[in-house]
């Protein structure tokens, strides 16, 4: 099952869940409902090499989607229909909200 962080005011994240909410291969986690959903996204960002420039910029790095291999992707532009975009720098560029309310 692939994990899909978003959070309910993230305007990125709107399309994300219209696209994917009630498919059962996904899994939608609010980090906004729940305190145990933030901390582990923030573990996941906090460590994966793969927030590197995300945190750089002072971006959330959400939408972001994890497959069971540990793979992470940040934006739907980087990840389409259950495949990481082949050729696309997976979660290194693309719009995720931004701390400062920029990147939204």
């Amino acid at each position: 099952m692939i994990k899909i962080y978003v959070m309910e005011s993230c305007p990125d994240c709107t399309e994300v869940k219209a696209l994917y909410n009630g498919n059962p291969e996904y899994e939608l986690i609010d980090i906004g409902k729940q305190a145990r959903s933030l901390k582990e996204f923030l573990a996941l960002r906090d460590h994966h090499p793969a927030f590197t420039k995300v945190r750089e910029r002072g971006n959330i790095g959400i939408p972001c989607f994890v497959r069971e291999d540990g793979s992470v992707a940040i934006s739907l532009k980087h990840y389409d229909a259950g495949h990481f975009i082949e050729g696309t720098p997976v979660a290194q560029e693309g719009a995720s909200c931004s701390l400062d309310g920029t990147g939204c």
